[in-house]
């Protein structure tokens, strides 16, 4: 609806162009992100493995086919050299009746499958967290432009002040350098922070594929709401449980637990149906005349393997698997730890944010009250020109550090719900709805 009626006002009035979303940036990014994309094709490369798994327990069928020319000296005169050729061809199919290897195999590529689903979920919250990290790294630092600007502004409006005042003698030399000291230095960092604004932008450009400039800021005056449910340890829990790097791990630890079944079964005997149908035919001649013959064989039957010494191989990798088992085991433990880790500090995140950013509100309100009452004292003669010029900083520190905490507030709800496992293009669109429109 924000989309078309800005569309609207830009063909009639030939305004501003529309300004981008975080939810249209973020769908931008689904069909581009280069990473993303090697996510997709990783993915259906992955749900190739449960079909590599099934041939294993299903027939195979092979066929041969072969000609040869012959010549044979009998060395008797009665048959002197017989000259043919024959032919063979033949098909065997091969049904496996007991190959226990064969069905863990085809389990493990079930979970192979599975696992390729998690590590595709995983790339999508990898992709909401850098797509939300840039876009709002980019209005961070258009604020921190906008501010740097502002202070420009009120620095040159000093300078020209106290070169006025100096010339009429209220104020010595002194002030006018502090005054044109704080106006270079601001010059300077208005620039630094354009270069940083443009670096921030080519970064979500990376992403994105395009440039989605303008976008749409926050919302004036925004109150951000708290974690629900609003208990650190229950969401440290769902993210022991839930979290994206442990899910892939326990099925990593499931699929090594069966290669040691797997392995196991190299000293297991195993039992095919075989089937066969040949035909073998040859023609030949002789000094005394020629001939020719055929063959047709057909057989069906069991086929009994039993493995009974492989120079120690078999038992090797057996132990090797029993090992990087354990190893799974400690791997999962610790994405759960890491994972509990990542939730607590996300929700810290969330509190310890909105109780900055509740404490800088208070601070931006005294800073401005602090501004107007040095440059009304500097006009009166009780302020001077540094107490001004220090009042302005001070403003415009505080309106940075005041935007670059939300936006860490509204990120670090991303991440907790990440964390849990639980982030999703939904909640794509709690923080777009934060935009202004």
């Amino acid at each position: 609806m924000k989309r078309a009626i800005a569309l609207s006002l830009a063909t009639l009035f030939s305004a501003t162009a529309w300004s981008a979303d975080l939810l249209q940036v973020y769908r931008d990014a689904v069909a581009n992100d280069a990473r993303f994309a090697a996510a997709r094709a990783q993915y259906e490369a992955g749900q190739e493995r449960v079909v590599q798994g099934r041939a294993g327990l299903l027939p195979t069928v092979g066929a041969n086919a072969s000609s040869t020319w012959n010549e044979v000296d009998t060395h008797n005169p009665l048959f002197g050299t017989r000259k043919f050729n024959s032919n063979a061809y033949g098909v065997q199919l091969t049904q496996p009746l007991f190959r226990w290897q064969n069905w863990i195999q085809y389990k493990q590529g079930e979970l192979q499958t599975a696992l390729a689903e998690v590590q595709l979920g995983q790339a999508r919250h990898d992709l909401i967290l850098r797509v939300s990290q840039a876009y709002f790294d980019v209005l961070n630092a258009q604020d921190a432009l906008a501010a740097q600007s502002q202070l420009k502004k009120a620095a040159s409006e000093q300078l020209e002040l106290a070169k006025a005042s100096f010339e009429v003698g209220t104020v010595t030399i002194t002030d006018v350098h502090e005054a044109q000291s704080r106006f270079d230095l601001a010059s300077a960092q208005e620039i630094a922070a354009q270069n940083d604004l443009d670096v921030r932008r080519q970064t979500l450009v990376q992403i994105v594929g395009t440039d989605p400039s303008p976008l749409a800021g926050l919302r004036p005056g925004l109150t951000l709401s708290r974690p629900q449910p609003d208990s650190i340890a229950d969401w440290a829990s769902a993210a022991e449980q839930g979290a994206y790097g442990v899910q892939a791990q326990q099925i990593t630890r499931e699929i090594a637990a069966r290669e040691v079944e797997r392995n196991r079964a190299g000293h297991y005997p195993t039992v095919d149906v075989v089937a066969t149908h040949g035909r073998n035919s040859a023609g030949f001649s002789t000094s005394l005349g020629g001939g020719a013959s055929r063959s047709d064989t057909n057989t069906i039957g069991l086929q009994l393997n039993v493995p009974l010494y492989a120079g120690g191989a078999v038992s090797s990798r057996e132990r090797e698997a029993a090992a990087l088992k354990l190893k799974a085991d400690a791997d999962l433990d610790d994405a759960r730890r890491s994972a509990a880790l990542a939730a607590r500090q996300a929700y810290l995140g969330v509190t310890s944010g909105m109780a900055q950013v509740k404490a800088l509100e208070a601070a931006q309100v005294s800073s401005t009250s602090a501004l107007e009452a040095n440059r009304l004292g500097y006009e009166v003669g009780v302020r001077i020109n540094i107490d001004v010029l220090n009042a302005q900083s001070q403003l415009a520190d505080t309106q940075r550090q005041l935007a670059r905490a939300r936006y860490d507030t509204i990120l670090a709800q991303l991440r907790l719900k990440a964390a849990a496992g639980a982030l999703g293009e939904e909640d794509v669109q709690v923080i777009d709805a934060l935009l202004a429109e």
